[in-house]
């Protein structure tokens, strides 16, 4: 959900940008920050041990997305206080649970 997040969130800019990207997700932060992505996509969306890159789909996308913008990113501890992290929380408890009472 983090990749789906960041990437609804690019989407919506319409021009390039500077985009500080603040996330408790070493996942998403390190696949960008540290260039795993690229490395996956140009080994064919193979990992260094040769298993597959997972979402490849996703990152692609998020790649392309990030292309235009200057981007920073900044790591923060999940559920340590982190105002906006709580409420992105609380509102993914909150859709998750309305998707199992309406399964």
């Amino acid at each position: 959900m983090e990749l789906t997040a960041l990437i609804r969130a690019l989407e919506a800019l319409k021009e390039p940008c500077r985009v500080h990207v603040t996330s408790d997700s070493r996942y998403v932060l390190d696949g960008l920050q540290k260039g795993w992505a690229k490395s996956w996509r140009a080994r064919g969306w193979k990992k260094s041990d040769k298993s597959p890159a997972l979402n490849p789909d996703l990152w692609q996308r998020l790649l392309e997305l990030t292309e235009g913008h200057e981007m920073s990113y900044e790591w923060i501890r999940g559920h340590d206080g982190h105002p906006e992290n709580e409420r992105c929380d609380a509102l993914a408890v909150a859709a998750a649970e309305k998707a199992a009472a309406d399964r």
